[in-house]
């Protein structure tokens, strides 16, 4: 058990005011990975443990999953903080949307069929959500767990693996937004896709007074900070103004790798959050147990005083989601965490020692 903080907490931080300080904690469930029951318990220890937003894939069962998670930890949230937890004041929840093509919205797929009876399948053994499988009940990918981290794609022997790319529209998530479902999207775009973007936002623009928050992520590259600037100018444009966080994404969907994938994460949101645009930056895309003693280490973490040029929050998707999968596969006889007190706890608190890098105790 890690060293948790005294006492009883009467006030909770809100999710803007994790920004304002920059103790912002991002879970990412992710805008491919569909598993109803991980989504929910893994919502219900990240909001016990302190997290500030939900990010889940923009599917109706997928976002009701989530919200049962939270409606769970809402229940269980005195208890958590006697215990030393953090606990959270209502995280919002975020779906996705994409301009184009995009890793984050896709799937393996391949037929099992063509397989080699005598393959390694090394398939398997790279995936980091165990969504492929050889079984008596399971053959192929397992659509639902599948995230699309694309491991699988270049490893295969006979190259028989494919994506299959979805672009979610702004169709699907306007009722989730209209209903108070979702609090906050994050639009994922890429530079050269300005009138992709400008017709994604003339679309969702009726229902942005309904939204807490706006997410930018696109990938870097040689024109990624003129396109930012672009978008930035045109949201500035804009009446009333959303408040924007840009999500710096790294190295996408790498952060159970390793210590390495972390550099490409920091390295990038500095370059971001040295643009100086309006809003608050965060890091994706390779962020794992190192990512905060980095950023202390380099003395990029913002605070209330001070967040120009620095990092106000940072999220977490593989690395977070690995990291309790050996607990949740402990439960046999319910879906639900907390009717197992001892392994839900022992979620808790395995993901409280990540969200805790980022939260002053």
């Amino acid at each position: 058990m890690i060293l948790k903080v005294s006492g009883f907490f009467d006030t909770l931080i809100s999710p803007a005011q994790a920004l304002q300080t920059g103790n912002w904690f991002k879970l990412i469930c992710g805008a491919s990975f569909q598993d109803l029951s991980d989504i929910r318990n893994l919502t219900l220890a990240y909001a016990l443990a302190g997290a500030d937003c939900i990010d889940v894939a923009a599917e109706p069962a997928v976002v009701a999953a989530a919200q049962d998670g939270l409606t769970a930890a809402k229940i269980l949230l005195r208890q958590a903080q006697q215990r030393g937890y953090l606990g959270s004041q209502s995280p919002w929840l975020m779906v996705s949307v994409n301009d184009g093509i995009d890793p984050h919205f896709r799937k393996a797929v391949f037929d099992p069929q063509l397989c080699p009876i005598d393959c390694p399948r090394p398939c398997v053994k790279v995936c980091p959500a165990e969504a492929i499988a050889f079984t008596s009940t399971q053959q192929g990918v397992l659509i639902d767990r599948c995230y699309g981290c694309g491991r699988c794609l270049p490893i295969c022997p006979i190259q028989h693996i494919s994506e299959q790319q979805h672009l979610v529209t702004p169709q699907a998530i306007l009722p989730l937004i209209q209903s108070e479902a979702v609090q906050a999207i994050e639009i994922h775009t890429q530079p050269g896709h300005r009138e992709e973007f400008q017709k994604l936002w003339l679309e969702i623009s009726p229902v942005l007074n309904q939204l807490k928050l706006v997410s930018i992520s696109a990938p870097d590259g040689q024109d990624s900070l003129d396109y930012l600037r672009w978008i930035s100018e045109f949201l500035t444009s804009l009446s009333p103004q959303p408040i924007i966080l840009w999500q710096t994404d790294g190295r996408p969907m790498s952060g159970d790798i390793g210590i390495g994938t972390t550099h490409a994460a920091i390295a990038l949101g500095q370059k971001v959050a040295q643009a100086k645009l309006p809003g608050y930056v965060q890091l994706a895309g390779g962020t794992n147990q190192y990512t905060v003693a980095k950023l202390r280490a380099m003395n990029l973490l913002s605070d209330v005083q001070n967040h120009e040029n620095l990092i106000s929050g940072v999220a977490y998707g593989s690395y977070a989601r690995v990291m309790l999968a050996p607990i949740l596969d402990q439960l046999t006889d319910t879906t639900k965490l907390e009717e197992n007190p001892d392994v839900l706890w022992l979620a808790v608190d395995r993901a409280f020692a990540l969200v805790s890098q980022l939260k002053p105790l």
